[in-house]
């Protein structure tokens, strides 16, 4: 495979500009944006290049194919895209509201952290129509006809049947049959989508804690979209976003309002509750009364955690199985997340 490149950013879909030491916004009126590739990619005829000035987008009616490489792209809100080696997808719209991927080859995982309202997710996989509404990681290896459900539950149409397929089920396309599967039976793919899932995750918590130190607007509302802020600002989309964060060198999410969870188990942190990720357990203070008291810190109504930076983002409340949350490159969530904090490095890096 030929070596990974680390994607930049599009002056067209990333505002830099005065700002480069915080996480820039990314301004995310379309799906379809490469955030990352490695080895052949092309959109059309064009090969995906590194750049240090745009990203590429996979434009309406476009089609994105792989050689000996992957993909990641950007579709709806909080949904990723990771296209496997000699695989294409055509994009057929490509607006938040209405978002239409035909999967013709390949294969394909989609990561789905959120699903916003407003917007609308619909992949066509040969005769299979599959509109995703929940928070799920779905596999589709379309030249076998099937599609898997490792979280999550997905409603599936083959010619003009209805099915829901839900967690560690699989559907054959080809004859419209559910069967159970082995969420333990992963390859390389899963692990390599695992794995961005998790350096996307952690680079959240800083980009997320910028958002909150900015004071993007009073009273904590980070909601500062409208009000004369430019697209040079961290206030520009604060969160429910993608964000560029320059440390890893990659793009994530930020969520509003409560955090959430990947369906790998990660968490995404809103500006709001950021600074429980960077909490730490209160000093001994003298009381002046003979003794030694706690000092609770300075973030009122906290509660006491011993959990650290990497601690705190990695737990969940779900994830999928431990085969499919494996990953052999050894790197772990806490050695990672400490030298991201540090503000050197890129744990992103075009190495991974």
């Amino acid at each position: 495979m030929k070596p990974v490149w680390k994607a930049t950013l599009s002056v067209a879909v990333l505002a830099l500009g005065a700002l480069p030491a915080l996480a820039q916004p990314v301004i995310s009126a379309k799906s379809g944006v490469v955030s990352y590739v490695i080895g052949t990619v092309k959109v059309g005829d064009e090969v995906v290049k590194p750049s240090e000035t745009k990203l590429t987008e996979v434009k309406e009616n476009a089609v994105l194919r792989t050689e000996e490489g992957r993909a990641e792209v950007l579709l709806t809100l909080g949904t990723i895209l990771r296209t496997g080696d000699n695989s294409s997808f055509k994009m057929l719209t490509n607006r938040l509201i209405d978002t239409r991927v035909e999967l013709l080859t390949g294969t394909h995982i989609v990561e789905v952290a959120e699903i916003q309202k407003d917007n609308n997710l619909t992949l066509v996989a040969k005769d299979a129509t599959v509109v995703i509404t929940k928070r799920g990681l779905y596999r589709f290896d379309v030249d076998q006809s099937k599609i898997k459900v490792f979280e999550g539950v997905l409603g599936v149409t083959v010619n003009g049947q209805s099915s829901l397929v839900g967690a560690g089920k699989m559907m054959d396309t080809a004859t419209a049959s559910v069967e159970k599967f082995d969420k333990e039976a992963t390859d390389a793919l899963d692990h390599w989508a695992r794995h961005r899932a998790e350096l996307i995750a952690m680079a959240n918590a800083s980009s997320a804690k910028q958002v909150h130190d900015y004071g993007c607007a009073p009273n904590s509302n980070f909601a500062a979209i409208n009000n004369g802020v430019g697209v040079n600002s961290p206030c520009y989309n604060p969160c429910n976003s993608w964000r560029y964060n320059p440390w890893y060198g990659l793009i994530t999410y930020i969520p509003c309002g409560a955090n959430i969870y990947s369906p790998y188990g990660y968490r995404y942190w809103s500006p709001y509750n950021v600074m429980r990720a960077y909490y730490t357990p209160p000093a001994p203070i003298y009381n002046g009364g003979g003794g030694y008291g706690t000092n609770t810190g300075s973030y009122a109504g906290m509660s006491q955690t011993s959990a650290g930076y990497s601690g705190a983002m990695s737990t969940s409340s779900s994830s999928v199985s431990s085969s499919t949350a494996a990953v052999s490159s050894g790197t772990s969530t806490s050695s990672s997340a400490g030298s991201a904090s540090s503000g050197h490095g890129s744990a992103g890096g075009g190495h991974k």
